[in-house]
């Protein structure tokens, strides 16, 4: 590897941990500013550790360290290292701003509890998001559902989903509250509806076949003043019995209207088919994992 080749390495090293590390923080701040002031119990092993602080005083980082090492080894005796370094990084760091975070906020930073709710998984949501984008993680239920699903063909959203579940309606048992249950599942929406739109909202995209007499022309548009590639198709119609060439165009949402407009104006009467795609990989799109 070059020089060049590796500082741009550690470059982008620097840059995933320094944005997992805002997203950590930023998670850290969701509990104890808004949702452990206002006893509301979400989900994952940070839920678990609102529950235990609630009961017996014991700090929140404490049992979400404590818990996280013990899945930690487990998970390594029965997946190896296959949710990497980051994994470790993101639990020992979450821990770390949850214990100094938490003993300098004791009020809510919001008087009013469904507001809390809602702005507390707004911010933990986006964080979650924030670090999956770097490939990053918080542990918790997230190795457990990977050491089920290793042996259950069960799926990882589901099982993650019934553990917030079952750590929720736990606080039933502590608060004797259908209010705080209510709370508590408002603040799971709202932050798995964040996660989402942080993760796929930029990303979304769409793929479209047009069906025009004027192909080239359009074909010759989007590539140009748009930048993206178009795909031609041999068709024919099967009432008609005449052949047709079909456009195949592959965009993020937000292009669709600049698409539309410039069909509008070279052939208004164009038939346009929309779908939304689940993920695009490849140039100008999101490069392919593995």
């Amino acid at each position: 590897m070059s020089g060049k080749s590796k500082k741009n390495a550690v470059l982008l090293a620097i840059r995933t941990y320094g944005i997992i590390t805002i997203g950590l923080f930023l998670n850290a701040l969701a509990w104890t500013a808004f949702l452990i002031p206002s006893q509301i119990v979400g989900g994952g092993v940070t839920g678990a550790g609102a529950l235990v602080f609630f009961a017996s005083g014991i700090p929140v980082a404490v049992t979400f360290l404590v818990i996280n090492a013990i899945l930690l080894v487990f998970g390594i005796k029965n997946l190896g290292f296959a949710f990497g370094i980051k994994t470790i990084y993101g639990v020992v760091v979450l821990s770390v701003f949850l214990a100094i975070l938490q003993p300098l906020i004791t009020e809510p930073v919001v008087p009013e509890r469904f507001m809390a709710a809602i702005i507390g998984g707004i911010l933990g949501g986006a964080s979650v998001g924030l670090v999956f984008t770097q490939g990053g993680s918080t542990g918790g239920t997230d190795i457990i559902a990977m050491i089920i699903n290793k042996y259950r063909n069960i799926s990882h959203g589901r099982l993650i989903l019934l553990m917030d579940v079952v750590i929720i309606s736990s606080s039933w048992f502590l608060f004797r509250s259908l209010e705080v249950m209510v709370y508590g599942y408002v603040t799971m929406a709202v932050g798995s509806y964040s996660i989402d739109m942080l993760l796929m909202g930029h990303r979304r995209s769409v793929q479209l076949f047009i069906f025009s007499k004027k192909p080239d022309l359009i074909a010759q548009r989007i590539a140009n003043d748009i930048g993206r590639g178009v795909t031609l198709l041999q068709g024919k119609g099967w009432y008609s019995k005449e052949d047709a060439q079909v456009l195949v165009v592959v965009v993020r949402r937000y292009e669709t209207s600049s698409v539309f407009r410039a069909i509008k104006e070279i052939d208004p009467e164009a038939f346009i088919s929309v779908a939304n795609v689940m993920g695009v990989y490849g140039q100008g799109f999101d490069p392919i994992k593995y």
